[in-house]
């Protein structure tokens, strides 16, 4: 499917470009076209660069909790969730620890350490894969839930929007904690039914239900505090959250005799193979999303979906959100250029502004993070991997869109 959709990309791009210069008269379309896949191949390669320093600090903390024994102590606490989940992974294995260290990160909105995590656990995932090139059913599982990762402090928006001005920061907190909920259960569900998982299980349901409580006592806690101490706490949860862990790593692997240095140089070492080897797939992936921006493909859909629903008489004012709903899933960045833009110039405590944040916390950059873990372990072959992820990214966006109008409406 991947081959489909990355050459769909350059063909719908060029068709639409056609389009701009034989009925719009623009006949500087091609030469846009062309500078875009250059832009976006050396965007490509500056994000392969900027995630070395990344993956060679966090990989070598994680070598050292590894040596220490520490990882498998941890994983202990999901291990249970993910033998149902992923019987393909066996009790004991070193996947775990990485995975559990992994969505920890994404749900405290840790952005630095859960990708050099996620990339571990791809790694410790594919010892057991029997087709190296072809995504097994627990990596396409972990891929759909880091697309759509429950993130309990998106701590980022809240000072996207308090840069902006807004009076009050984080008031999109509960919608996008409903929104991103309700696109992990999408993907979850969607992958169970590919993979005819049993979530009906005791044990699953017994995490779930730990789940919920957890979510709903951060979100009763943080809706108790005053508006402008929910960012500040939230950052300082997060930060605090993260050094400990550093120091955890360091010193419970000091406190086991094990050479911490030593341990994390060699950890470092794989932190930057694992970047190098990232380059091609980036920029594969970037340079079609560039060209299909570029071309008007997006703003042509905008465009449509508009008319659609004004036709069909329902209330409009959610559309001038969807640019970042529309980029979401291509590109990271565009999506948040385009929730910026979306403030910039409705006002950043306007309903498109409340929207288009909401949408932003909603879910992953989709096929920034295929590109991204499964490139990492070389796959090509990735099954059903996007279509559950893109199923996850259309209700987490139908999701925050019902918030916005239930909650700012």
């Amino acid at each position: 499917m991947l081959v489909h959709i990355w050459f769909g990309f350059f063909a719908i791009s060029f068709v639409t470009a056609l389009y701009q210069w034989l009925v719009n008269g623009q006949a500087e379309i091609f030469a846009q076209l062309v500078q875009s896949t250059f832009d976006m191949a050396g965007l490509g390669v500056e994000i392969a660069i900027g995630l070395i320093g990344v993956l060679c600090l966090w990989l070598g903390f994680f070598r050292i909790a590894e040596q220490a024994g520490l990882i498998q102590i941890l994983s202990r606490s999901l291990e249970p969730l993910f033998l149902k989940l992923m019987p393909e992974i066996p009790r004991g294995h070193p996947s775990h620890g990485s995975i559990t260290m992994n969505i920890a990160a994404n749900m405290l909105g840790l952005d630095n350490a859960a990708t050099p995590m996620g990339l571990k656990a791809m790694q410790d995932m594919q010892t057991l894969n029997p087709s190296k090139d072809t995504a097994s059913n627990a990596q396409i599982l972990f891929l759909v839930l880091n697309t759509s990762s429950v993130t309990l402090l998106p701590i980022t928006i809240f000072m996207y929007r308090a840069q902006q001005g807004s009076a009050d920061p984080t008031a999109v907190f509960i919608p996008i904690l409903l929104a991103t909920s309700a696109s992990t259960l999408a993907g979850l569900l969607a992958v169970s039914y590919m993979q005819k998982l049993r979530l009906l299980d005791k044990v699953v349901l017994t995490y779930f239900a730990g789940f919920a409580v957890l979510l709903s006592a951060l979100a009763s806690y943080l809706v108790n505090q005053p508006p402008e101490h929910i960012a500040a706490t939230s950052s300082l949860l997060g930060n605090l959250t993260l050094f400990s862990l550093i120091m955890l790593f360091l010193g419970y692997g000091w406190w086991n005799r094990v050479n911490v240095y030593d341990a994390f140089i060699d950890g470092a070492k794989e932190g930057f193979d694992v970047a190098v080897k990232l380059i091609p797939y980036l920029v594969g992936m970037l340079v079609a999303i560039g060209v299909l921006r570029t071309s008007g493909v997006l703003d042509g859909l905008l465009v449509g979906i508009e008319y659609i629903i004004s036709t069909l008489g329902f209330n409009t004012d959610f559309v001038q959100a969807l640019p970042t709903a529309l980029m979401k899933p291509l590109s990271g960045s565009g999506a948040r250029a385009m929730m910026l833009e979306t403030m910039s110039t409705h006002g950043v405590d306007s309903f498109p502004a409340m929207l288009s944040a909401i949408v932003q916390g909603s879910t992953e950059t989709t096929f920034y993070v295929l590109a991204v873990y499964f490139g990492s372990v070389g796959i090509r072959r990735v099954r059903h991997a996007i279509t559950c992820a893109l199923i996850a990214d259309a209700t987490g966006i139908t999701a925050a869109i019902l918030a916005g109008y239930w909650f700012f409406h």
